[in-house]
C-alpha cells in the first residue's frame, strides 16, 4: 500500500519519514515517491494492505544499480494473540523499460536475484538500510 496511505499517525509518519532519510543519506541522488501504485480498481486489487510501499527513482539509468527506479515494500504481520504489529521482512525490486531487472528479499537468504543485479558494494549498502528499516519499524513505542 501507499506510503502516503499509510501514514495514519504520528509515529507511522515519523518511521516512514525516517525510511527516506535513511535510503537517500546512503543514496543521495534518489527522490522519494510515497505514492508508487496508481489509484485504481485493477491497482487496488494488487495492493497488499500490510506493506508500506516507497518508491525511488534515480535521474536516469544508475549504473550501479543497473534500474531505473527502486520499489521498496515493507512487510509487517500482525499477531492476532497478542495484537502487536510487526514488520516482518523488505522486499526491494529494481525496475528498468523492460521491467522488474533485480529483487531482493530479507525473508530468507537476503541475495539478489534477477538479470541485471547491482553492483556488490550497491547491493551490501542496501541490506544495511533494510536492515535499519526492519529497527525502524521494530523498535517499541515510545
Amino acid at each position: 500500500m501507499n506510503a502516503a496511505e499509510q501514514a495514519t499517525n504520528l509515529e507511522f509518519a515519523s518511521k516512514i519519514a525516517t525510511v527516506v532519510n535513511l535510503f537517500k543519506y546512503e543514496f543521495p541522488d534518489v527522490k522519494s515517491d510515497l505514492k508508487p501504485w496508481h489509484n485504481d480498481l485493477e491497482t487496488r486489487e494488487l495492493v497488499d494492505p500490510d506493506s508500506i510501499d516507497i518508491g525511488f527513482h534515480f535521474p536516469g539509468v544508475s549504473k550501479s544499480w543497473r534500474c531505473r527506479s527502486i520499489l521498496i515494500q515493507i512487510r509487517f504481520y500482525q499477531d492476532p494473540i497478542t495484537n502487536h504489529r510487526r514488520a516482518i521482512g523488505v522486499e526491494a525490486a529494481g525496475f528498468d523499460h523492460r521491467g522488474e531487472v533485480w529483487r531482493l528479499s530479507t525473508v530468507e537468504t537476503w541475495s539478489f536475484i534477477g538479470d541485471s543485479v547491482p553492483l556488490a558494494v550497491v547491493g551490501e549498502k542496501l541490506k544495511q538500510v533494510c536492515r535499519q528499516i526492519l529497527e525502524v519499524f521494530n523498535q517499541p513505542s515510545q
